[in-house]
């Protein structure tokens, strides 16, 4: 099992890793050539969330998500 500790380091390291994942696609991406204003819309969660709820699922002993989504204490 997985303590609430280790839950908040998992999170904090792949938050650092988004944040410098993304300046980085943000230097190296291409301007597009229309003008047209797109939407860039947050998500509901951040991926760093995303990754941490997934590394926790690997780490458990869970066969499904959705068993882990439904059952899990965190």
């Amino acid at each position: 099992m997985i303590t609430t500790d280790k839950v908040i380091e998992i999170f904090c390291i792949a938050d650092d890793f988004c944040a410098e994942y993304e300046n980085e696609i943000r230097n190296h991406q291409l301007q597009a050539g229309d003008i047209t204003k797109r939407r860039n819309r947050k998500t509901q969660m951040s991926q760093s969330e995303i990754i941490a709820v997934m590394v926790c699922f690997h780490c458990g002993t869970f066969h499904n998500f959705k068993n882990y989504y439904l059952l899990s204490p965190l």
